[in-house]
Parts: C-alpha cells; sequence; structure tokens
C-alpha cells in the first residue's frame, strides 16, 4: 500500500490510537513546511522570493507545491495582486499561526536531544 497523504490526514483507515498523531505529521512533515512556517510567523506577509531566499537552496517547484499544500491544509492563505507583473504574498492563517506551541515544543526538544547526545 503506498503513502496517500490525504488519507492519513483524513485518518483512513480509521485507527484509534494515533489518528490524530499521523495527522500532524503529516501536515507539518517534510523538510521544509517547518521552515516555511518559521520564516512567516514573525506575522507579515512575504512574497514568494523572499521566502524563497530565506529557505536557500529550495528549488521554486518544490517551493511552489509546498505552499500549495500549506494552502490546501489551511495553514496559509496566498494572495494575489493584479498588477502586471503579477505580485502574489504568502501570511499565515489563525490556524497556522497556532503551530507556536508546537514550533516551540520541538525547538526545546531538539535542543534537549542535541545537549544529551553531544
Amino acid at each position: 500500500m503506498s503513502y496517500s497523504r490525504l488519507s492519513t490526514i483524513n485518518c483512513e483507515p480509521k485507527s484509534v490510537s494515533d489518528c490524530s498523531v499521523e495527522t500532524s505529521l503529516s501536515l507539518l512533515g517534510g523538510k521544509w513546511k517547518l521552515k516555511i512556517y518559521k520564516t512567516l510567523r514573525n506575522g507579515q506577509q512575504l512574497r514568494f522570493k523572499d521566502i524563497k531566499a530565506e529557505l536557500e537552496p529550495i528549488s521554486d517547484k518544490t517551493l511552489s507545491a509546498q505552499l500549495r499544500e500549506m494552502e490546501e491544509d489551511r495553514l496559509l492563505v496566498r494572495k494575489v495582486f493584479a498588477e502586471v507583473p503579477p505580485r502574489v504574498e504568502y501570511r499565515l492563517t489563525p490556524l497556522g499561526d497556532s503551530l507556536e506551541s508546537i514550533f516551540l515544543a520541538l525547538d526545546q526538544w531538539g535542543k534537549e536531544y542535541n545537549r544529551l547526545n553531544k
């Protein structure tokens, strides 16, 4: 059986004990999503190129895909301005903002892990 992000988020097949954990990991997992969150967590809207500059060496294709998934998951909002050239800005939604305590807990856990494993 292959991995399906959406079926994991929707808890299919239904697993009583770890469904919510699997959902969280599916929404936040991967190399870039928490890094994107970190870039946007100060509350300001950022353009694609500004996010990319913070995340080098991420490719345009990968960043676009990750932003699209985060938008589909309602963690961020994409705002398109009717200008030439087109301008697109991203910001966290209230749901995305609610990741702050999780981010800080992961940060603290990682620091403790690194301290213990030196």
